[in-house]
């Protein structure tokens, strides 16, 4: 299920980092004992020219080093700083997941529906409490549960009752989970995002099979529990998924379902 909202284009203004100026304090200098020392270790071993050069590519390696170090400390500092700004810009706009109403249950008069965030925080508890399976990686499951359906916080929910064709459908939300991927900053956690949602959206993995087996036992169940809550007839959700699941957990979970609603009903 998914909503009907058209992609909102909205601009995020990063915080700046504030620049800030050092100030250098004069202070007394104090007698540097060091140098009668030195002195005097010269002038009973001198010191060739080679000695001299070898002493000042030293000093200068050090000083060098010191430098690099500076600025190795203050380019981890501005990383951070960027880090931190680009994941609340992400997290700000993920915040649509939790006030966006799921569309079919809005067409269907549901009083008080489910968030799309409310619909794929119980698809990761499935994957969550799903018995082990060989050869499944069940983190990847939970991670791709709670990514499927990321983009709809700027497209929002479209249903097949939109009218928008499928191909349509995939560009406007691969768009928008570019942009949210952009917005996060890049690198390995962007990429891991994009990654589970176009392993998902291809159903081109065992994991993604049950996951999208879980998207739709979340959505029956739900359905499920809307008749018995509100007097609701929901027929047809039941109708669209019978048949249709690819796995043996999913097919077990939506049989009990089913069992569950015939003794109801």
């Amino acid at each position: 299920m998914s909503g009907s909202r058209v992609v909102c284009k909205s601009s995020l203004i990063l915080p700046s980092i504030a620049s800030t100026e050092l100030v250098r304090f004069n202070t007394p200098r104090k007698p540097n004992f060091t140098t009668k020392f030195l002195r005097m270790a010269t002038e009973a071993s001198p010191l060739n020219n080679n000695d001299i050069s070898n002493r000042d590519a030293s000093v200068a390696a050090a000083s060098a080093n010191g430098d690099a170090a500076s600025t190795s400390s203050s380019s981890k500092k501005e990383c951070s700083t960027s880090s931190a700004s680009s994941a609340i810009d992400f997290l700000t706009l993920c915040h649509r997941l939790k006030t966006t109403k799921r569309a079919g249950w809005v067409r269907r008069g549901i009083k008080d529906p489910e968030s799309i965030a409310d619909h794929m925080y119980r698809m990761g508890v499935m994957a969550l409490i799903a018995s082990d399976i060989p050869g499944i990686d069940r983190d990847r499951c939970l991670k791709m549960a709670i990514v499927h359906d990321i983009a709809e916080a700027i497209v929002g929910d479209i249903t097949p009752s939109d009218g928008v064709p499928k191909l349509e459908k995939s560009r406007m939300e691969q768009e928008a989970l570019d942009h949210m991927c952009k917005l996060l900053g890049g690198g390995s956690r962007a990429n891991e995002i994009r990654e589970l949602w176009m392993e998902y959206e291809e159903n081109s993995s065992p994991e993604a099979k049950i996951v999208k087996d879980f998207d739709k036992v979340e959505m029956i169940l739900q359905a499920l529990e809307y008749e018995k809550e509100q007097g609701a007839d929901l027929d047809e959700f039941f109708q669209s998924t019978a048949g249709k699941f690819q796995t043996g957990v999913g097919r077990a979970w939506a049989s009990e379902i089913a069992s569950r609603r015939k003794g109801e009903f």
